[in-house]
């Protein structure tokens, strides 16, 4: 098999290649690109396994980042075991044409208990004094030690939150470039995110944006060129084009004030209780699965949706069969914002009630996707001194509450999920073997098995 490394480069568009990274631009127009339907929801975790098993959400299972865990009556968002995707992996197939085979996999998401040769994923330390400390997750286990004292802690808090930067993308690259050393696996997958942040935060803002892309240029520069230098073929890839929005819409509170959302007090703050709920929304993104507890009110459901503004499409059992999503995970309806509209997960009516993990970055307690986290409320007048402190708090041992995010869903300028209509905001494929023209995402499995057969 030829060695190959497939590079994710998340929100990576043709809308957003140009004067600011050169590198890619030259790159890519030397070879072929490829536009990928994207599958829906446009979303990390479904499309990467998507492209990892060559099956729609219908088959794998994996409905969005999250979903309603029916048999535990919770909302979990972001798990991490490769046990959850259903059916067989890139790296299974391979292995079984040949054994010698062996893949290196390097923060795609559902990366651990996996049956990779080599795997690192982010994995904090949640400690019982409220701490959450940066660390990763490997297989081997000691591949993480290695690496860690290679190359320091990994970065947890430049990879998501108000300080997300370049600087965890960076550390991935690294690690990448030390296991092909160490390891020299056949197939090397680097997932890349540092577009995400800036282009959730900014949409396409090229003032704002520039730079950012300009630092991902670097980075891909960097990884291909070491890699073409021992021969091996590279794939580029991304999971979704990102474009700009302007409207946040909080199903939740619709739900609530129709009397269908139950929440429980707990010291005078509200949260969701989604197993009594009636109806609820698990909002991921441009996307969100609707809960129907009591049938009763499914057609009601379906037409407030249908009448809701900033809604495009409402998906019921034939609607879910049409686009791949007609799995168990699924809500009975899934909505599916218009090209200016996302999903906010806010089920409260009064900012006082709150949780308190609304104002932090949390995300394995929040019951729906929430790109606020990447934004520093803008009401703290001096946030050096405001987050230093906190900050000092949790080295000197104390507990405290990293509450600097905001409430103000308006904040966010761009988002995915939805099928865009222009190919300049779908994801892309290049290679030197690139198809040209367009595939849909289950064709990515078989682009990368034919790359590595060739």
């Amino acid at each position: 098999m030829k060695k190959t490394v497939v590079l994710n480069v998340v929100a990576l568009s043709s809308r957003v290649i140009g004067a600011h990274t050169p590198f890619l631009k030259n790159w890519i127009e030397s070879r072929k690109k490829t536009i990928i339907e994207p599958v829906l929801p446009a979303v990390t975790c479904s499309a990467q396994s998507t492209y990892l098993t060559g099956k729609l959400p219908s088959e794998t299972g994996i409905v969005g980042n999250g979903w309603y865990f029916r048999d535990e009556c919770e909302i979990k968002f972001w798990r991490q075991s490769n046990h959850l995707v259903q059916g067989e992996k890139l790296w299974d197939k391979l292995r079984t044409a040949d054994p010698n085979f062996t893949i290196a996999n390097l923060f795609w998401w559902y990366n651990m208990y996996s049956s990779v040769d080599f795997a690192v994923t982010p994995r904090p330390l949640y400690l019982q004094d409220g701490r959450k400390m940066p660390d990763c997750h490997s297989q081997p286990m000691e591949l993480r030690d290695r690496l860690q004292k290679e190359l320091g802690t990994f970065p947890l808090f430049s990879f998501w939150g108000p300080n997300a930067n370049i600087e965890s993308t960076r550390w991935i690259a690294e690690a990448a470039k030390k296991v092909d050393q160490w390891h020299n696996p056949t197939l090397n997958l680097i997932y890349l995110p540092h577009l995400d942040y800036g282009l959730q935060k900014y949409g396409i803002d090229f003032e704002k944006i520039g730079t950012l892309l300009q630092e991902i240029d670097g980075v891909c520069r960097d990884l291909i060129t070491y890699f073409e230098a021992q021969g091996t073929e590279v794939i580029l890839l991304s999971e979704y084009g990102i474009t700009s929005v302007s409207q946040p819409i909080h199903l939740n509170r619709i739900f609530r004030e129709r009397g269908w959302i139950q929440v429980k007090d707990e010291l005078g703050k509200e949260t969701l209780d989604a197993g009594t709920s009636k109806v609820f929304a698990v909002a991921d993104h441009q996307v969100a699965h609707i809960h129907v507890n009591d049938l009763s009110l499914l057609d009601e459901v379906k037409s407030l949706l249908g009448k809701t503004v900033g809604i495009e499409k409402v998906l019921d059992e034939a609607g879910k069969a049409e686009f791949g999503l007609d799995h168990e995970r699924a809500g009975e309806l899934v909505a599916v914002a218009d090209s200016k509209s996302w999903f906010t997960y806010y089920f409260w009516l009064d900012d006082a009630k709150a949780p308190d993990y609304a104002r932090c970055v949390d995300i394995h307690r929040k019951p729906g996707y929430d790109p606020v986290e990447l934004i520093l409320d803008p009401a703290i007048k001096i946030p050096l001194l405001t987050v230093g402190a906190k900050v000092l708090k949790k080295k000197l041992g104390f507990r405290y509450l990293m509450d600097v995010i905001p409430l103000d869903a308006s904040l966010v300028k761009g988002a995915h999920g939805r099928i865009p209509e222009s190919e300049l905001d779908k994801p892309i494929f290049v290679s030197s073997k690139s198809p040209g023209g367009s595939i849909p995402a289950t064709d990515v499995f078989g682009k990368i098995l034919e790359i590595l057969n060739d």
